[in-house]
């Protein structure tokens, strides 16, 4: 799953979770765990986070491929949220996770930058928790870093043919439902 800051990734995720027995990691989450774990490379993810960048590949990917070893995963159908999110994570996801998993397409969520900031400025207001990448400052960083290095993933992906385009300005549940049906077509949901 891709998509800008406040796309709906992890709306969509937690819906076919609940309803489809899918498994949702998320990088970001992920990630913030590590940080917040007192790791010796929480600091570089938090200092990375903070500047509006992409943490280095190794770490995600190495993150997310313990996550679904842990998770069971041979028996286990993972949606990966936030992930590859520019052409080194590319490579990083083929040569660390590639001889492990599938990745028969990707779900990109797209969403103009007026509907992110409101949902995610709702996020923030609603939250007990502030995110430390949710302040303004941080936002636009990672607004033009989703541009300049996730764009040419995307455009990547959809010259393999692997990419499945949603309107994400539309609501939660009309997006989760354009997404079963592309899921129901590939044979992941019955």
């Amino acid at each position: 799953m891709l998509g800008g800051p406040g796309s709906g990734k992890g709306t969509l995720c937690s819906d076919l979770v609940r309803d489809h027995g899918f498994v949702h990691l998320s990088a970001g989450e992920l990630l913030r765990a590590e940080r917040d774990s007192g790791s010796p490379q929480g600091d570089l993810i938090n200092s990375t986070i903070l500047s509006g960048k992409i943490v280095p590949v190794d770490i995600t990917a190495n993150l997310l491929l313990t996550a679904m070893k842990n998770l069971g995963w041979t028996q286990k159908t993972f949606l990966i949220d936030g992930f590859p999110r520019n052409y080194d994570n590319c490579e990083g996801f083929e040569r660390i996770l590639g001889p492990f998993v599938n990745m028969p397409f990707m779900i990109f969520l797209e969403c103009t930058k007026e509907t992110m900031i409101k949902r995610i400025s709702k996020r923030a207001s609603e939250s007990t928790t502030l995110r430390n990448d949710d302040n303004d400052q941080v936002l636009i960083k990672r607004f033009d870093t989703f541009h300049a290095e996730t764009m040419p993933v995307i455009e990547k992906y959809e010259k393999e043919g692997k990419v499945q385009y949603i309107d994400a300005n539309r609501s939660a549940p009309e997006v989760t439902q354009t997404v079963v049906n592309i899921l129901k077509e590939h044979k992941y949901i019955q």
